[in-house]
């Protein structure tokens, strides 16, 4: 159990560093979206490698806001090719193309998570909200960004989006050393799922008194299927994961 009892830990002080640091973006991004939603705007969500688990973690979730759209594309996964994603995740062309099809605009904002936060794709994704004048905001690791090799660009994620929070992760993600060789127990899908519904939380606190309410309720709740299904009617046409 020592080793539980220590991941704990630093997932807690981790946490914490990132609230107590941080306030002020977690209230801008909590009006940021509340008025995208408002205006009709939708909430795009980008990540590639494990990244991706935080776009699916924003969608159709319980609790979870109607207004968000993850962009998948498979081979930026890593259930079909390993090799292949790492490798996607470093080129140029396929960011701007893949948000391309999901025609995000203006009046959207798009929500970037990389660890590193110097691939290609999601520094790619940052201009090109830039080009289109849409909000972006940045979920990465300042602290592993600063020695990572970085892409053509030669940035870092939080010099691109508009708005950044650090997730305050270590250089290799991974907090718990082993023989002072190897570290195991990553903390970014931990870090960025806390961001998001942080965030949403304070997002149905703005919209509690809309209706219908812009957050899913659990399928297996009682009256959840009426709900659900008229937040989904309306979002279908941008969402076409739904």
């Amino acid at each position: 159990m020592k080793n539980v009892i220590k991941f704990q830990k630093k997932i807690n002080e981790n946490i914490e560093k990132i609230v107590i640091n941080q306030k002020k973006i977690f209230i801008q991004l909590s009006k940021l979206f509340y008025q995208t939603y408002k205006n009709d705007g939708m909430i795009y969500i980008f990540g590639t490698g494990h990244s991706h688990m935080l776009a699916e973690e924003g969608h159709f979730r319980a609790g979870g806001f109607a207004p968000i759209c993850p962009i998948f594309n498979s081979s930026l996964m890593l259930h079909e090719n390993t090799i292949l994603s790492s490798s996607l995740e470093r080129t140029e062309g396929v960011a701007t193309e893949l948000l391309k099809k999901y025609s995000v605009k203006s009046k959207d904002v798009l929500v970037i998570f990389t660890n590193s936060g110097v691939n290609q794709a999601p520094i790619e994704a940052a201009y090109f909200a830039k080009k289109i004048k849409c909000k972006s905001v940045g979920i990465s690791s300042k602290q592993y960004s600063k020695i990572a090799k970085k892409s053509k660009y030669k940035k870092e994620l939080f010099e691109v989006v508009d708005f950044h929070i650090d997730n305050y992760g270590p250089a290799g993600d991974a907090l718990i050393e082993i023989k002072k060789k190897y570290k195991v127990a990553p903390f970014s899908t931990i870090s960025g799922s806390f961001i998001l519904n942080a965030i949403l939380s304070e997002v149905a606190q703005l919209a509690k008194n809309d209706d219908p309410f812009p957050f899913y309720i659990s399928g297996n709740m009682p009256n959840a299927e009426e709900h659900n299904l008229k937040l989904m009617k309306k979002y279908k046409k941008r969402n076409p994961h739904i």
